[in-house]
């Protein structure tokens, strides 16, 4: 026990010498309680701005894309699950939801600026706001729609054989994703001429 002390002794004394006005073991200490409530606030901060009710708080969302979803089967459908926003545009894994967050940061401003304050100038920006969305989709290998449609889970039996097909064809090889052939799943399209379809 002594040799242990005599071990951890230079190190006690240095956590409690005083710095100019508290010991450094108390600034430690005061520096972990902070990180803490830090962490505590950024989280529930995260956890707050990834509901469909922060999604949908403002105007331009709730009149116009969130009334399109209301309309399609990730909203509404027989077993009663239902595909909220975050579920779709927000990625599950914590690092690629901080990634996520910072890209949405933009929103803030298109809503700050009125980019899209009106249904005409959120009709005028629908390709633009489309395809940086599919292409966030296509850059992730459509992250946000495996996290619900597993490949490996699929019946392809209980499929038409149109889609059996082409599922296996595509997503079994991974030469294409989700996105390149779901586009519009859960909104409108916007004027569609002059993209690729899948």
């Amino acid at each position: 026990m002594r040799r242990l002390w005599e071990w951890l002794e230079p190190y006690w004394r240095t956590l409690r010498r005083p710095s100019v006005h508290y010991s450094l073991g108390f600034l430690v200490a005061a520096g972990f309680v902070a990180g803490i409530l830090f962490w505590g606030g950024f989280n529930t901060a995260l956890e707050a701005t990834n509901t469909e009710k922060f999604c949908t708080s403002c105007h331009e969302m709730h009149d116009n894309v969130f009334q399109e979803l209301k309309q399609t089967i990730h909203y509404s459908n027989r077993s009663g699950v239902r595909a909220t926003c975050p579920d779709c545009h927000v990625p599950h894994q914590w690092t690629d939801k901080i990634a996520r967050k910072m890209q949405a940061s933009k929103e803030v401003w298109g809503k700050i600026f009125g980019t899209v304050n009106t249904r005409e100038k959120f009709i005028d920006k629908r390709l633009e706001l489309a395809m940086h969305e599919w292409a966030r989709l296509k850059a992730n290998d459509s992250l946000e729609c495996r996290n619900c449609h597993d490949y490996q889970s699929m019946d392809l039996t209980r499929q038409s054989s149109r889609a059996a097909q082409i599922h296996k064809r595509w997503l079994h090889t991974r030469e294409k994703t989700c996105i390149d052939c779901h586009k519009g799943i859960a909104h409108q399209l916007p004027d569609m001429a002059g993209v690729p379809q899948g």
